[in-house]
């Protein structure tokens, strides 16, 4: 064995040679200027499709982007092979400032907020009017989600020939949230009008027919619908994955998002909830500071009482309000 001792110079020292070379690191990365513009339609097991100058291509996220997710309705800029052929990948590079963000969690209590959908301008919230029954809480929650990702709202009541729509929309009048009643059998033409112009995500819990609307909508890119169970009252889940499609004879999108049996909002400030209810936030004017809006010294209380809004509402606010900040004490 060979020793070192005091007269040994650096001569005598074997350096084992770098695997990684001589190459500095740097954190310079390439602007990607010639990138092409696209549109993300889905994404499925880290592949994305895009829109590129109306052909569908597919890419994978380049490493450059680290651990910054892409989702569907984004606007990115790809590289790489983008003629769209059997087999070729493109890269994403880069994705761009987007204008709105729906997020949710799986519950209230689970801290890890998931991305549905970025830039788009309405959220359109299907609840079937029977089969299964109308779920205020899910529309409440919907709501709430859509005003803090600072999109408009749209109640989409599908089932109405099984049943009267007057009652519900009747509950969310003070709302002033636009509505709309579609047969089961019929064209849905007073949806599309809504949708026109418009980037319109559909969101509803299972076997609402949420999926079965839009392949109405656009009949040309059909989807598998479910039925709903007769026991249990709850559908099975058809679309797996959110995908964005062109109106027809329009300029506007829909994008079908898997059907939800929860939505969490774990990831929303209390504070905003409130401003899902328009109808109650002036009568908060006279809540004392950091008030819960639910305690002896609410000011709803009297602004519900003297016929400004519905005793309903503030129900079904508080009921938001006591499942977020029950699991944040947990």
């Amino acid at each position: 064995m060979r020793r070192y001792g005091k007269n040994t110079d650096e001569d005598d020292i074997r350096h084992r040679p770098s695997r990684r070379g001589s190459r500095p690191r740097t954190r310079i990365r390439p602007k990607h200027e010639d990138a092409a513009e696209g549109l993300v339609l889905t994404v499925d097991r880290g592949r994305i499709t895009c829109l590129v100058d109306n052909r569908s291509i597919t890419a994978m996220k380049a490493r450059e982007l680290g651990r910054k997710g892409v989702v569907v309705g984004d606007l990115v800029a790809l590289v790489g092979d983008l003629t769209g052929a059997k087999d070729t990948l493109a890269r994403v590079v880069r994705v761009e400032d987007r204008t709105s963000v729906l997020r949710r969690t799986a519950d209230d209590d689970d801290p890890f907020e998931r991305v549905i959908v970025a830039n788009a301008d309405q959220l359109a919230i299907v609840t079937a009017l029977a089969d299964p029954e109308p779920r205020p809480r899910m529309i409440d929650r919907c709501l709430v989600a859509a005003y803090d990702a600072g999109m408009e709202p749209l109640l989409v009541l599908t089932k109405s020939d099984l049943a009267p729509a007057a009652p519900l929309l009747e509950t969310y009048a003070p709302l002033g949230v636009r509505t709309v009643a579609v047969h089961h059998h019929e064209e849905p033409d007073a949806v599309r009008e809504l949708l026109s112009g418009l980037v319109s995500v559909f969101v509803g819990h299972s076997g609402v027919g949420k999926t079965t609307l839009v392949n109405a909508l656009v009949p040309a890119n059909q989807r598998a619908t479910g039925v709903v169970n007769a026991v249990t009252g709850r559908g099975r889940h058809t679309t797996t994955s959110a995908l964005a499609l062109p109106l027809p004879d329009s300029d506007g999108w829909v994008i079908d998002t898997p059907g939800v049996r929860s939505f969490g909002l774990h990831h929303i400030d209390p504070s905003r909830v409130i401003h899902a209810f328009p109808e109650l936030q002036a009568g908060t004017e006279g809540c004392p500071r950091a008030c819960s809006h639910d305690e002896r010294d609410c000011a709803l209380d009297a602004w519900v009482a003297a016929g400004h809004a519905d005793p309903a509402r503030l129900d079904s606010l508080r009921r938001l309000l006591a499942t977020r900040e029950r699991h944040e004490g947990d």
